[in-house]
């Protein structure tokens, strides 16, 4: 449901000691296809968490694969997880984070308390190079202020953003915080078959406009953001 999970996964997965046996919770997975690969590639047992897919549909899509024993869907929303304090080994979000865990607030009062100390977190991220001085470039202004969009812009951040939002909590040591090479050939796939298929497997409201986003991008400030970390023992 979002540019190229599994090579955003893959790249996530570099920086993080993932292990047969691990309990990980995969936030926002969407359909899935994250899940089943930490499932199969690491013997890891995943709890598939999203808001939007039916977790029955998930469900079958894990048996199809043969990890139904080891992923597990469930459907929660982001600040009403029911999962108990220091429960997971690591957690980690594919393209979604940036939806819920863009303020202040959700990684030191909710998204840190399930991992257990010494435990990891990864997420990858749609981003900037670096941050707007003067405001939106006027190139990209449709996207961030036109009349269909819903403000998703607005969560779009610079590696060293999003890494200072973490580290000021004092919360977890930064193992990895970076920008993925080349994100518009990482993205543009998606975007082509999200213009000529999301419709039909998203439903009407989904606006396809990937596409236009990333072309108008001229100056190539939109970038794809690795960041991964261990919660501090205290």
């Amino acid at each position: 449901m979002g540019p190229n999970p599994l090579q955003l996964l893959e790249e996530l997965c570099g920086n993080l000691k993932l292990s047969a046996g691990m309990k990980v919770l995969d936030m926002g997975c969407g359909k899935g296809l994250t899940s089943v690969f930490l499932a199969k590639e690491f013997g890891v047992t995943v709890f598939a968490n999203d808001l939007w897919i039916d977790p029955g549909e998930n469900l079958g899509r894990f048996e199809a694969a043969g990890v139904s024993d080891r992923v597990f869907p469930i459907r929660a929303e982001a600040h009403a997880l029911p999962y108990a304090k220091g429960f997971f080994d690591a957690a980690i979000a594919i393209d979604s984070y940036h939806y819920f865990g863009a303020d202040e607030l959700y990684f030191p009062c909710t998204f840190s308390k399930f991992v257990k100390p010494g435990g990891q977190f990864g997420i990858v991220v749609p981003g900037l190079m670096q941050e707007f001085e003067n405001g939106c470039p006027e190139n990209l202004r449709p996207f961030w202020f036109g009349e269909n969009v819903d403000g998703e812009m607005f969560s779009f951040h610079s590696a060293a953003w999003w890494r200072s939002l973490w580290e000021k909590t004092g919360i977890v040591n930064i193992t990895s915080c970076r920008n993925i090479p080349d994100p518009k050939e990482i993205w543009y796939p998606w975007a082509h078959w999200g213009k000529a298929f999301g419709k039909e497997h998203f439903g009407h409201d989904f606006t396809g406009d990937d596409v236009e986003f990333l072309d108008a991008d001229t100056e190539n400030q939109i970038a794809l953001i690795a960041l991964t970390a261990v919660k501090n023992s205290r």
